[in-house]
């Protein structure tokens, strides 16, 4: 079985995280332990495996996520003059859950963080 962190402890309730933006299929929150100064994580709010890989879920989901990857981008640009957005696929991908990284800033040194979990 695949480990999926997001569905297993994020949208189960058992790890809180700090939402910058919700609607029904898409959430978007702080990163639980960053590796930026900035570091948001959007996901769908429903298991799917990758970029690459929606599995089952309607692609419609990708227009979502895409729009809040957006707005949430727009927003750290404007008020930290930069942003970077990034995905992970095959082994990059600690987490089989599709999500975006939204970070700004010089990584942080020994911040414990893996980019697949949040």
């Amino acid at each position: 079985m695949t480990h999926d962190f997001y569905c297993d402890e994020v949208l189960s309730g058992r790890t809180s995280v700090t939402i910058v933006r919700q609607s029904e299929r898409v959430l978007a929150f702080h990163h639980t332990r960053p590796f930026w100064p900035v570091h948001i994580v959007v996901i769908p709010r429903f298991h799917v495996p990758s970029l690459t890989d929606l599995g089952d879920a309607d692609p419609s989901i990708l227009g979502e996520l895409l729009e809040v990857v957006r707005e949430v981008a727009a927003e750290v640009t404007a008020e930290h003059g930069a942003c970077r957005v990034l995905t992970n696929l095959g082994a990059y991908q600690d987490s089989k859950h599709l999500h975006f990284h939204i970070n700004s800033g010089t990584p942080l040194i020994n911040s414990g963080a893996t980019l697949g979990e949040a």
